[in-house]
């Protein structure tokens, strides 16, 4: 097909889709234009209802707490939290390490973004039974409960681009290809990274569904022991 051919064959093509728009309008029209003051008055209660039911939600959230980034001090309130808060985000911490106050911030920054989700910490140092019951032998680590149990965790920085210096974006990525948050982004891409996007083969993780009392997590990552 010589040049002017297809440039003809283009312009076909988009006339045809140009129609196909142009019916879908006409339609969309002809159906409000049918629409008398009942129609529009159940629209509108709809409408309605779901923002009194969205505005329920939230202050429920905001009873349990969330909206917050906050300290539980052991156990059983790790425990009781997972029990009232259908998702959970989890930092395991130690004072000393400083990559844990890295974590702090960005937690500290997306807890009243997100409050479909509960953000807590815990010391690790104590809570020894819970350390070993999850297998945790890296700090930083932040576990992510659903529905009372752990479905992923983030052990150190190597899902987060591998260096202290990533954006709270890519942390906020991480929770959403995890489920733990309502991420409206490109699950499928991390955010860019100064000028570059990051591989996304470089952002490996396995998502565990066992319990929080049986979890389990390999100790793979170069960061700091515990």
């Amino acid at each position: 097909m010589n040049q002017a051919g297809m440039q003809n064959a283009l312009e076909g093509h988009l006339l045809q889709a140009t129609k196909v728009v142009e019916q879908q309008l006409d339609s969309e029209i002809e159906r409000l234009d049918k629409l008398d003051e009942d129609d529009f008055e159940v629209l509108r209660q709809k409408r309605m209802d779901a923002l009194k039911k969205a505005q329920q939600q939230k202050q429920e959230w905001m009873s349990k707490g969330h909206g917050k980034y906050t300290e539980v001090a052991d156990e059983k309130e790790f425990f009781d939290t997972c029990k009232k808060s259908k998702k959970v985000v989890c930092h395991f911490y130690r004072d000393s390490t400083f990559r844990c106050k890295i974590v702090d911030k960005h937690l500290e920054l997306l807890a009243p973004k997100h409050l479909e989700t509960k953000f807590i910490k815990i010391n690790a140092e104590k809570c020894k039974f819970l350390v070993d019951k999850l297998r945790i032998v890296v700090l930083p680590t932040i576990c992510i409960a659903i529905d009372g149990k752990t479905q992923d965790y983030i052990v150190g920085f190597d899902d987060l681009g591998g260096n202290d210096e990533f954006p709270t974006e890519m942390l906020e990525w991480r929770l959403g290809r995890a489920q733990v948050i309502s991420y409206q982004g490109d699950l499928m891409n991390p955010p860019k990274v100064g000028s570059q996007k990051r591989d996304t083969s470089v952002f490996g993780f396995v998502k565990t569904k066992k319990t929080i009392k049986d979890s389990q997590l390999d100790d793979s990552s170069d960061e700091e022991d515990w």
